[in-house]
């Protein structure tokens, strides 16, 4: 055992320069209590006084409530409360640039209460900014006549100037072990981290400092190489044809600089278009439509009966630079600096090598070319390439609306809180003219696709609702109106043909079936209106485009889909701007049929779920490998719990089937009070541990050796793997330095992006980050929890917005006993577009059920599919206004989501307002675009289009009411309603949002007597959800709560798709000791048993049956005392009393009902997120608690039982 310690001198300033952005402070306005506000004056519940409405006008000020309407809050950067971006973009004449480096937004006074440094905003509003004085000429595409706007506003604050020198950092401590001979680092090596000020001027984003796809290199602290070429030699990028019958291609290694615009884009030849060669038909050649000249036309208040649009200046163009990439310059060609290793030091029993970089390397200055200013041009429906390289996500993906200058209603929206996230106006991003080019051909299909009509024709199809959605509950007699099976999802009311060309409601839906035509009517019906997403969700089926077009609408740039019109054979009319558009010849020939002719049976227009192969027009660089880096805590209270060895031993099971392909990357860092990273570059003997100790000024001590292949490296990695969870079993370090090894493990995949993956056992004790408890579990039940739901610090927030902009996703795994405020460290992944995975009281010997779960857990983690540097936009109908959106993820513009990372896992939620009468259409129609890299290296674009009628009665508004959907949503809304004000106000808004849109129905009932309450059929399990959602750890009252179980439950309703959330809202619970082969059903090779649901309450529990609760992430197993046969068959005792008191698995034993019941507790397990654990409940269980709670229909600590709270309900409308 040895130690040394290196006194070297402090290098330049270096750190992460983050901590200091600025950004628009929050600023909230607050309702009140309880209710939604839903947009336009008009159909608000006059009770006034006493209670706070559910209010969904504009009288709902004095009410409060869950605002559902537009905006009218400012956000900062994490948040998707923004202005209209105007960065690069065509401006009105009267237009002005903001004099600082944020709009002007009216002030609203935040509450007394959430006046503190990290409640209401992370972000001081006066925050001075540097910026380089460096003035950047407006650039706008000259030959379309439109007003120029400003380029850019500013500059990255701080880039390091020619010459600039890193010296060696002080504090470096060398320690080793006779296990582990670690090699201590005196040097502080140039590394590539994080900087850039949030200094847009109207979209808060965060800047990038990698080099985003297509970038170029941008300007900061830090510079990073464009010679792709040199990093990843093996991968080459053909170059592109110079121009196309739509203009002028890039290729990867020639793409011009923000804002530029390419030469000689005039159409210069007719190309040949290739036959789909997966279809092994003819060759064939077709001469090319000429290019359109109305790229930047845009869409209409109504229907157009012509393909001729009249053009009109816009905002925002289909080049548009939104503001969260604005600091980028060009200028002449960058290397990649050259970085020598610090001393190293091998694992295992060799001896110690110390060896001392005396002095770092200076970074030489990185000059890039500055291309001559280009024009661009317009361009045809199809994606090619005619449009000006993108220079952004907003303009890659393409653009949606132009700006709606139609009145907002008050109270536009949900009020502003930290996680939760809102657009400042409806969608506002111009059409972007990104029409890449696609690998010609298309994927074979083996389903039949029916044929489709015209949607003019098809439009007659409609017919009334089923009486049955509308028929009248009386809830104060019908008091058993749980189904025995699990509640259907709702049909749009539309003619067959549209109904078998729908998206799926397991992908896409809404919380309204027939949606309303006005938004007066929307507030009559007191209902919230929204989408659910689950864009990303494993399929078993799905049809994959790689023909070398993708149509798109020239206008709003929807792609084309089932409900589409084609006028003829060359013209089709968008379902969502109403505008005409050309056929491309490409798409007249059917790839199913093999005949030329019938674009409406092609399969983009048989299929309302779609994906596309991309070209590298959809690309803003290279695709990146695959990296993945692991951060794990080695501090004594985690290597105690045991979790180390089981995240080894899962990670060596999976190794082979981490998402990737040849260039994929791993990385590992371990932290208690200092920082270890591990050297596994090819060519070692074993690996080699090197120890920061300087954890004020972390650095990287070998940035080039510290992420490496996998296959090339895969010996060690598995060494390393082998030795950990031995090499700190003797460690006495009580400490954690979480922040610092975060800030290490976001400047090591800046290049890249990827996902960080991290391991915390504990409070983060050291260090940047740092936190202290503040949970008293005496104060659990009282005011001041509410205050604790938010961060302590701002800290993971701005980190995971560093993550963020560099394409890096950050999970968390808590695994802790104890108070771990997981509401501070849960920003590190809601802003990065991360997960959070929480297992309390985990424990290797103690807990063997959480352990068994985080393996389970672990093996979907690591072999799930998994999306890179994706964004994901919605379009809908012209009239909609999609304001505030819920789950992981950052927003780049009004309508534009950043998500660094997309997991299968990861479900949405937006809130829509109709802002102009749907009077000319009979249909809405929504359609989500999401674009990402595959970890196979391709750039793809799923795209799902949901369609929906346009009712004009109430009566058939309450019909199409999608009840699980309405209950997920509302559930995001009252968490963010319960961080931004407090849980009584969530608590009050929750009850009033049931009151109201039950007193709205029964207004509309004559001759109804006062002592009845009625509910459409829609809504007869409204009450029951509502009352559900109030048991809920995320809201209930009371001690039994711990504070990181309520913040986990928030967590999880903001991220977890319906199907799911839905269980844990409100659990199914099935009898399972006699269970049939009557109704079941056959999966595979097995019979699955399928028993009816049960009431939620005590009275059906009896002693000779047996209960299965699914609570989604858990089951609960309820035993009766008399029920011999069960526990003999299927628990393998011999009575009541033998049974264990924590039995947390079945035994496979050779009895049909053991087999019947394994069988369907598998079944229900099957696609979940989270690896469900089971618990056998006896009266001397210990989660017999936990089981009872969750009985919604029983009284509880301190919540109505159902009875009650329907009695309550009705004293409330009464007197309103």
């Amino acid at each position: 055992m040895c130690s040394l310690n290196l006194a070297t001198p402090k290098k330049l300033e270096a750190r992460e320069q983050g901590l200091s952005r600025n950004s628009l402070e929050r600023k909230m306005s607050f309702r009140g209590r309880g209710g939604f506000n839903q947009g336009h004056g008009g159909g608000s519940f006059g009770r006034g006084g006493g209670r706070g409405g559910s209010d969904f006008g504009q009288e709902g000020f004095n009410k409060g409530g869950f605002d559902q309407g537009p905006p009218e809050t400012v956000v900062g950067p994490a948040q998707n409360q923004m202005p209209s971006p105007t960065g690069y973009e065509f401006c009105p004449p009267n237009y002005s640039v903001p004099s600082g480096p944020f709009p002007q937004v009216q002030n609203k006074a935040n509450p007394p209460h959430l006046n503190t440094q990290f409640s209401s905003g992370y972000y001081s509003a006066v925050y001075p900014m540097n910026t380089p004085n460096v003035v950047m000429p407006n650039v706008g595409p000259a030959a379309l006549n439109t007003q120029r706007g400003p380029l850019y506003h500013k500059l990255p604050s701080g880039s390091y100037p020619p010459g600039s020198t890193l010296e060696p950092s002080q504090g470096v401590t060398v320690s080793s072990s006779p296990q582990l001979p670690p090699v201590h680092t005196g040097t502080a090596q140039p590394y590539s981290t994080f900087s850039g000020h949030y200094d847009t001027s109207a979209a808060h984003c965060a800047t990038s400092s990698f080099i985003p796809q297509g970038y170029p290199p941008l300007s900061g602290h830090y510079t990073v190489q464009t010679a792709y070429s040199s990093i990843y030699p093996n991968v080459s990028y053909s170059p592109m044809p110079v121009s196309s019958q739509y203009g002028q291609r890039f290729t990867s290694q020639n793409i011009p600089a923000v804002g530029q615009f390419s030469d000689n884009m005039l159409p210069a030849h007719k190309s040949t278009v290739s036959h789909p060669s997966q279809y092994d038909a003819v060759s064939w050649a077709a001469t090319s439509q000429p290019p359109a000249t109305d790229v930047l036309n845009r869409n209409h208040t109504g229907p157009l009966s012509s393909e001729n649009n009249q053009k009109r200046a816009v905002f925002a163009s289909d080049t548009s630079s939104h503001l969260a990439n604005q600091n980028i310059v060009s200028r002449p060609g960058t290397k990649l600096p050259t970085v020598s290793s610090a001393g190293t030091a091998s694992i295992g029993h060799l001896p110690t090598v110390n060896q001392v970089v005396d002095s770092a390397p200076t970074v030489p200055p990185v000059q890039l070319p500055e291309p001559p200013l280009q024009e661009g041009i317009e361009s045809s429906s199809t994606t090619s390439s005619a449009s000006p390289v993108p220079n952004n996500y907003d303009a890659l993906e393409g653009g949606g609306y132009p700006v709606s200058h139609a009145a907002k209603p008050f109270g536009f929206g949900y009020p502003s809180l930290m996680p939760g996230y809102q657009t400042a106006a409806p969608p506002v991003s111009g059409t972007h003219s990104d029409n890449p080019a696609f690998h010609t051909g298309c994927q074979p299909y083996t389903q039949q696709y029916p044929a489709i009509n015209q949607l003019s024709s098809s439009l007659g199809g409609l017919s009334l609702q089923q009486p049955e959605c509308s028929r009248p509950v009386n809830l104060s007699q019908d008091r058993n109106i749980l189904p025995n099976t699990p509640v259907p999802t709702p049909v749009p009311n539309l003619n067959s043909e549209l109904k078998k060309l729908n998206c799926s409601p397991d992908l896409f839906r809404c919380t309204l079936t027939n949606v309303p035509q006005t938004q007066s009517l929307l507030n009559k019906a007191k209902l919230p209106l929204g989408l659910l997403l689950h864009p990303f969700r494993d399929l078993t089926q799905l049809p994959v485009i790689t023909s070398s077009t993708i149509v798109r609408c020239r206008s709003c740039r929807t792609y084309i889909n089932p409900f589409v019109s084609f006028i003829d054979q060359r013209r089709w009319k968008c379902n969502l701007c109403y505008r005409v558009n050309d056929v491309p010849e490409e798409f007249m020939y059917n790839p199913l049929t093999r005949s030329y002719g019938e674009p409406q049976k092609r399969p983009e227009v048989q299929n309302s779920t779609v994906e596309f192969i991309a070209s590298s027009d959809y690309m803003l660089r290279p695709p990146q490998p695959a990296v993945y880096l692991f951060v794990l805590d080695v501090s004594h209270n985690g290597v105690e719990s045991g979790y180390l060895n089981i995240v080894c031993q899962s990670l060596l099971e999976n190794l082979d089937k981490l998402p990737g392909d040849s260039r994929t990357r791993l990385g590992f860092i371990t932290f208690d009070s200092t920082v270890h990273f591990y050297n596994l570059q090819e060519g070692l003997s074993q690996p080699q541990m090197l120890i920061v100790s300087d954890i004020d000024d972390i650095f990287l001590p070998t940035p080039d050796s510290l992420l490496v292949n996998l296959h090339e490296s895969q010996e060690l990695i598995k060494d390393l793997l082998n030795a950990l969870p031995n090499m700190f079993l003797d460690t006495r370090e009580t400490h954690s330095s979480l922040g610092p090894a975060l800030q290490a493990a976001s400047k090591l995949m800046s290049p890249t992006g990827g996902r960080i993956s991290v391991f915390q056992t504990q409070l983060p004790s050291l260090g940047a980050g740092r936190l202290q408890s503040r949970e008293d579990p005496n104060q659990r039940s009282s005011m001041a929890v509410v205050q604790h739901l938010g961060p302590a610090t701002d800290f993971y927030k701005k980190l995971a917005l560093d993550c963020s902009g560099q394409q890096t996703a950050v999970d968390l795994f808590l695994l802790s006993s104890q108070y771990s405020d997981l509401a501070s460290l849960a920003c590190m992944s809601k802003y990065s577009a991360g997960c959070i995975y929480y297992y309390p009281s985990f424990h290797h010997i103690h807990n063997p059920s959480e352990a068994d779960k985080l393996q389970k857990d672990l093996k979907r983690y690591f072999t799930r599919k998994i999306g890179f540097e994706a964004v994901m936009r919605i379009r809908c109908t012209k009239g909609f206004s999609i304001h505030t959106f819920h789950g992981n993820f950052f927003v780049r513009s009004t309508d534009l989501l950043s998500l660094a990372n997309i997991n299968p896992d990861a479900g949405f939620a937006v809130q829509m307002s109709i802002e102009e009468n749907l009077t000319d259409t009979s249909l809405a129609c929504f359609q989500t675009a999401l674009l990402y890299t595959s970890s196979k290296g391709e750039r793809r674009v799923r795209v799902h289009t949901l369609c929906l009628p346009v009712v004009n009665s109430l009566t058939d508004v309450y019909a199409g009411a999608d009840v699980q959907a309405i209950i997920c949503l509302i559930a995001n809304m009252a968490v963010d309603r319960s961080i931004s004000s407090s849980l009584p106000d969530a608590r009050d808004a929750l009850v009033n949002a049931v009151v109201d849109s039950l007193s709205s129905y029964n207004s509309t009932i004559s001759n109804l007597q006062q002592s009845t309450m009625m509910a459409p059929n829609s809504l007869k399990l409204f009450p029951l959800f509502i009352l559900a959602l109030l048991k809920q750890k995320a809201f209930r009252t009371g001690t039994s709560t711990r504070l990181d179980d309520r913040v986990y439950a928030m967590c999880q309703m903001k991220t977890q798709p319906l199907v799911h959330l839905m269980k844990m809202i409100h659990p199914n619970l099935y009898r399972i000791d006699r269970l049939t082969e009557e109704t079941a059903i056959h999966v595979n090779d097995s019979i699955v048993p399928q028993p009816t649901l049960q009431q939620l309450s005590a009275e059906k529990l009896t002693r000779e049956a047996a209960f299965l609760m699914d609570c989604g992430s858990v089951f609960y197993l309820w035993v009766g005392t008399s029920c011999d046969n069960f526990i003999k068959d299927v628990l393998g005792f011999p009575n009541y009393a033998s049974i264990p008191k924590k039995m947390t698995q079945l035994p496979e034993l050779d009895t049909l009902l053991s087999e019947r019941a394994r069988a369907f507790i598998s079944w229900l397990k099957e696609n979940r997120p989270l690896n469900p654990g089971l618990h056998v409940i006896k009266d001397d269980s210990t989660a017999k608690i936990e089981f009872f709670q969750y009985l919604t229909e029983d009284r509880t600590e301190a919540a109505f039982s159902y009875y009650e709270f329907l009695l309550h309900i009705q004293q409330q409308i009464c007197r309103g």
